[in-house]
C-alpha cells in the first residue's frame, strides 16, 4: 500500500487536535494587561502543546517522505500514535485549569512519553517493513535524540510531584531539542538522490 491515505489521515487528525486546543482557550475577563495574568500560563501551555503537535506533524511528514509503502502493522502503529496525540488537548486543558498541579502535570508528561514510545514503534514497524538498509533505517540510526527525550519525560513525570514547574521545564527542553525538523532524514534522502 502507498502512504498517501495514511499521511492525509494523520494530517487531518493533527489539524483537528490543534483546532480543539485553540477552541479550549478562554478569553480573558477584562480589557487591560492585568486581565492577561490569569490565563498567561494556560496560553504558554497552549504554545507548548501546539509546538509538540507541530513537531510530530513535521517529523511524521519527514518519516513518510522516506517511506515507500505501508502495511497493516504500520497503519495500526500510526493509529496508536494518533490516539496518544489525541489526548494532548484534554491534558493541556486539564493542566492549565488546575494551574499546573502535580497530577495533571505528571499525566501530561505521561501522554508525551506514550506519544514518543508510539512514534518509535511506528518508526520500527516501517523499518521492519522496508528493511535495515532503507533510507529511514539509515537516517534514524541509534535514535539517541529519541532515547534522551524519553528519559527526560520520565524524569519530568517523577519531578512533577516534587515541583510541577521543573517537569514543565523538562517538557519544554524536549520540545526545544526537536523544534528543528529532524535533519537526519533530509540528509539521508539528499545523499541517496
Amino acid at each position: 500500500m502507498k502512504t498517501a491515505r495514511l499521511e492525509a489521515f494523520s494530517d487531518g487528525v493533527i489539524a483537528i487536535l490543534i483546532t480543539i486546543m485553540v477552541l479550549e482557550l478562554k478569553v480573558p475577563q477584562g480589557s487591560d494587561w492585568a486581565a492577561l495574568e490569569q490565563p498567561l500560563f494556560t496560553l504558554l501551555l497552549y504554545v507548548l502543546s501546539f509546538v509538540y503537535l507541530g513537531i510530530y506533524w513535521s517529523n511524521h511528514h519527514h518519516m513518510f517522505h522516506a517511506t515507500k509503502r505501508v502495511s497493516g502493522s504500520v497503519l495500526w502503529a500510526n493509529l496508536h500514535l494518533m490516539f496518544w496525540l489525541s489526548l494532548v488537548p484534554f491534558m493541556t486543558t486539564w493542566m492549565g485549569e488546575s494551574h499546573f498541579a502535580a497530577l495533571p502535570t505528571a499525566l501530561y508528561g505521561t501522554v508525551l512519553l506514550a506519544a514518543a514510545v508510539s512514534y518509535t514503534i511506528l518508526q520500527m514497524r516501517i523499518i521492519a517493513l522496508e528493511g535495515p538498509h532503507s533510507p529511514l533505517a539509515k537516517a534514524v540510526g541509534s535514535d539517541r535524540k529519541g532515547k534522551i527525550s524519553m528519559m527526560l519525560y520520565v524524569a519530568g513525570i517523577a519531578l512533577a510531584f516534587v515541583h510541577p514547574l521543573i517537569a514543565d521545564a523538562l517538557y519544554a527542553a524536549v520540545a526545544l531539542i526537536w523544534l528543528v525538523p529532524d535533519r537526519r532524514i533530509e540528509s539521508t534522502l539528499a545523499a541517496s538522490f
